[in-house]
């Protein structure tokens, strides 16, 4: 474990396995369609990757970079795309693919946006949700694990651009980032 992880919350294997779950419903539920997945990033790249793996339909991606955090550990609220799709999406699936749904407040904006675009549909998979923090009105069609109101990282997810390389995902000891 990583001397800055106060605990581990999700193993590899725990995480393996709920993907694998999270893959075979998306397979179901999109049986004879062909969805793009959207990921978030930068969050989001390790659990899209392993996510699409588990999806066995033919299916395309493309990505969306987003900000709202900087290098804190709070929200700032105001979100701001820093690379928008470059596909037209007009009349597909979309599933967007999130790492964390935390206030809400990105995915909200992010799903107002897209609906913009006229897709046939919008679907929400996330690696984490956390209830606790939620400020807008948007819950995930798809959630890995519901977690409690602290701060995570690992398996994509960061503090300061660090600690996405863990294998798991584990809870940051609030000494890290406790003095921003």
């Amino acid at each position: 474990m990583h001397p800055d992880v106060e605990s581990i919350l999700f193993s590899e294997e725990q995480l393996k396995k709920r993907v694998e779950e999270i893959g075979a419903q998306i397979t179901r539920d999109f049986a004879g369609k062909q969805p793009l997945f959207v990921g978030v990033l930068k969050g989001s790249f390790m659990f899209m990757a392993d996510l699409m793996r588990c999806v066995d339909l033919s299916c395309s991606v493309d990505f969306m970079a987003v900000s709202s955090y900087g290098n804190k550990s709070v929200s700032t609220g105001a979100v701001k795309i820093n690379k928008d799709l470059s596909a037209d999406i007009e009349g597909m699936d979309v599933i967007m693919v999130e790492d964390i749904l935390d206030s809400g407040k990105t995915l909200d904006y992010l799903r107002g946006y897209l609906n913009g675009r006229k897709p046939a549909s919008i679907s929400i998979v996330t690696l984490l949700d956390k209830p606790a923090r939620r400020t807008a009105p948007i819950q995930a069609d798809y959630s890995g694990f519901e977690i409690p109101d602290a701060f995570v990282v690992g398996y994509g997810l960061d503090y300061a651009e660090k600690y996405r390389n863990l294998p798991y995902v584990g809870i940051l000891k609030p000494c890290v980032y406790e003095n921003e």
